[in-house]
């Protein structure tokens, strides 16, 4: 009889659980026309029909978004869609539109639709700010969730600082970050040029939001960006990340052929640490010693400004050498146009490997804070990023990387780079540049 009532028992809370569960879910059209709703920017056509939401281009239009009059902090919503594969589209989420930010200009958390080859649905765009915060290239694993000419389900959590999503499955992107904690949800049809055909269509069905009861999906694998200075997230403690600089000390780091950390030369103040320009205190290394790792590092440039971040680092003789990955203002720094194919400028090897691909959008602007990675695969593959873009690829003691070698500034160093392991090292070369939210996982 016990046993009986257990049972029941428990088949009445799972039922009454995934009752409420259901009964959290809300629609977020009527069902019969777009009450609630406001239409921003540009004339496109939005209309709702046969419980769909359709979107449609016009010519010479700006780009057109639909928006919610409601503004939303925290929800997890789903929905699917389908898209003519020659559009591009995008769903705001927490955005606004002011006059006093560029004349009512939607702006804010853009996730992309992209049926194009680039195959970057599911990432998340800054629109008219920042840019570019998660380009699929961070997860090549997320290009193919996708699917041309068919519907594609959504589902997207915006809860504290976090923001994750997934098409039909699969995780895309997860970005944390603090620019913009409310606003309203917006669906986008992209502008086109006078050239292109309008008439092509975005289809929007079943789409339910909650703002109750809200639990974070499990944790995934995938690359986190994360934007809040120093700050260690709950998936990358999960993927063993830890703050390689804590933010305000030098606990765990020191001088160059030296015990302690520099008495002058470098700053540490409300979260960054900086090289003081022209006060000489000299480069600054890790006590530990790496081999295969992941190292995030944010950076920021001053007008003109040289510095670097070398890997596998020995200490020979007063010297402190390694592999460095470039860190230079290429338009105002005279190293650029020295060296070989720009193996020289931002983010290259440096005087070994130029950048694969630097595209405008890669190149903040001076003051800005980019996003750089050093990836060390135990079998010796190395990799530099630039604010989402893989842009240096090379094989340590490969005969090519040994073939670079007798053409570079290290050609009479016997065995360079090749240590099996290595202190990391800022440097210091008497300019003014900025550096935050170091992190490492060894691999």
């Amino acid at each position: 009889m016990y046993s009986k009532f257990l049972l029941v028992s428990i088949l009445f809370l799972s039922v009454s659980s995934y009752a409420r569960q259901g009964e959290d879910w809300v629609n977020l059209f009527n069902g019969h026309d777009l009450s609630g709703f406001r239409q921003l920017n540009g004339k496109a056509k939005f209309e709702f029909k046969n419980n769909e939401l359709i979107g449609t281009t016009v010519s010479n239009e700006p780009n057109s978004f639909l928006a919610t009059e409601k503004e939303y902090t925290d929800f997890i919503m789903e929905l699917e869609l389908w898209v003519d594969p020659a559009m591009n589209s995008g769903i705001q989420v927490r955005s606004q539109s002011r006059p006093d930010y560029m004349n009512g200009r939607v702006h804010g958390y853009q996730i992309e639709i992209d049926p194009s080859s680039r195959a970057w649905s599911g990432g998340i765009y800054d629109e008219a700010r920042r840019g570019w915060l998660y380009p699929l290239e961070l997860n090549p694993a997320g290009k193919s969730a996708f699917k041309n000419n068919q519907w594609n389900k959504y589902r997207i959590e915006c809860i504290g600082n976090t923001i994750r999503t997934w098409i039909n499955g699969i995780p895309t992107a997860h970005v944390v970050d603090a620019e913009t904690a409310r606003g309203f949800i917006a669906f986008q049809v992209h502008a086109i040029p006078k050239s292109e055909q309008p008439g092509r269509q975005i289809r929007w069905r079943n789409i339910r939001i909650m703002t109750v009861n809200l639990k974070p999906s499990p944790y995934d694998d995938i690359y986190v960006v994360n934007n809040i200075p120093n700050n260690i997230s709950a998936q990358e403690k999960n993927e063993g990340y830890s703050l390689l600089w804590d933010g305000k000390t030098g606990k765990g780091w020191r001088g160059a052929g030296k015990t302690g950390f520099p008495e002058k030369g470098w700053e540490m103040k409300d979260g960054v640490l900086s090289v003081i320009k022209n006060s000489r205190g000299g480069d600054i290394l890790t006590e530990k010693q790496f081999s295969a790792f992941e190292l995030k590092f944010d950076f920021k440039l001053t007008e003109g400004s040289n510095s670097g971040v070398k890997y596998f680092v020995a200490e020979n003789a007063g010297a402190a050498l390694g592999l460095e990955y470039q860190i230079l203002d290429d338009a105002n720094h005279p190293d650029a146009k020295m060296g070989i194919n720009g193996n020289r400028t931002l983010s290259s090897l440096y005087d070994l490997v130029p950048p694969q691909k630097i595209l405008s959008s890669l190149v903040r602007k001076i003051g800005a804070w980019n996003q750089g990675i050093i990836r060390v695969y135990p079998d010796n593959r190395i990799e530099h990023w630039l604010n989402g873009y893989k842009v240096v690829e090379y094989k340590r003691g490969s005969p090519g990387f040994a073939e670079l070698i007798t053409k570079s500034k290290y050609k009479d160093l016997k065995g360079f780079g090749l240590a099996d392991q290595g202190h990391i090292l800022l440097q210091d070369h008497g300019d003014e540049v900025s550096f935050r939210s170091i992190k490492i996982r060894e691999l």
